[in-house]
């Protein structure tokens, strides 16, 4: 008789993980798109001011109402289409290429492949999480700034492209290859906090969701439960290097004598994490968490 258990079945390919988890992530995406545009502008919001500066949305549902009477669906939805994109490169190197890591990272150590050893799950969900954010850099890039953009109540610095194609065109006739590497670095230190935590505490919720019989192991409470406790570690975590990612693409930049195109705010994610703490307080970190 065959064996069923968990043990036995295949592992899912890493094409298989990278089409199911980008299919899955451009699902969501579609709903929570609108909340994206909300926390990108909540960030953006009364950046490096004293006191908070000036207010232009109070909150979230705030951004919401202001948002669809001014701009209407086309401004709730704004960025749609690059995050499509950025979704499948990120989501599905995260679900492609996490297991591919992780055995390979537990071979290394001398561990069972299938073994479920924290310090390497950690390791094998950053490494993972990287590969999607450089991936997926110039799409994230364009996103926020058009997500920012607001003919009627700007915040932030203002980006107007006309199509994720114009931004791509735009930005590449301007600053080249350079210009769509811009926060490559932040998107890294983001994705990787982000996947360091996303997969390693899902498995793990799961696991003793299930080893100590609180709930049953294809049950879709095991699955929520599990999800929303990742969600969690996931939001705390990369919360902070999400505010950086969006100020470091949407700051301005000015040209040096020798030509190359530099942020006028910020020099590096580290720069933006510092100055915002010292500016804001730790709670500038967390603009837009709502939202998440």
């Amino acid at each position: 008789m065959a064996s069923t258990s968990a043990e036995n079945r295949r592992p899912i390919s890493t094409a298989e993980g990278f089409l199911l988890g980008g299919i899955a992530a451009c699902v969501a995406v579609t709903f929570s798109n609108p909340a994206e545009v909300a926390k990108t502008r909540l960030q953006l919001q009364g950046e490096l001011a004293k006191h908070g500066g000036v207010k232009v949305y109070n909150n979230v549902f705030d951004v919401f109402a202001k948002t669809w009477r001014n701009e209407g669906i086309r401004g709730i939805q704004r960025g749609l289409p690059p995050a499509y994109v950025y979704q499948i490169l990120l989501n599905g190197s995260r679900l492609g290429f996490y297991e591919p890591f992780r055995r390979s990272v537990n071979r290394f150590f001398g561990f069972a492949p299938t073994d479920q050893i924290p310090i390497t799950s950690i390791a094998a969900g950053a490494a993972s999480g990287a590969v999607g954010g450089i991936l997926g850099n110039p799409l994230f890039l364009i996103k926020a700034r058009m997500q920012a953009y607001s003919p009627a109540l700007p915040v932030g610095a203002q980006h107007h492209y006309k199509s994720s194609f114009d931004a791509l065109s735009t930005i590449w006739r301007a600053e080249g290859l350079r210009g769509l590497r811009r926060g490559v670095d932040a998107a890294i230190l983001r994705t990787s906090m982000g996947s360091s935590v996303q997969l390693p505490t899902y498995n793990w919720t799961k696991n003793q969701l299930v080893s100590r019989g609180i709930l049953p192991a294809n049950s879709i409470w095991t699955y929520l439960a599990s999800s929303s406790v990742s969600g969690i570690c996931v939001l705390i975590v990369m919360q902070p290097a999400d505010t950086t990612l969006t100020r470091m693409y949407n700051q301005p930049t000015k040209i040096l004598p020798n030509g190359d195109h530099v942020g006028v705010l910020y020099k590096n994610p580290i720069d933006c994490l510092w100055k915002t703490l010292k500016t804001e307080g730790p709670m500038g970190w967390y603009k837009g968490e709502s939202s998440a």
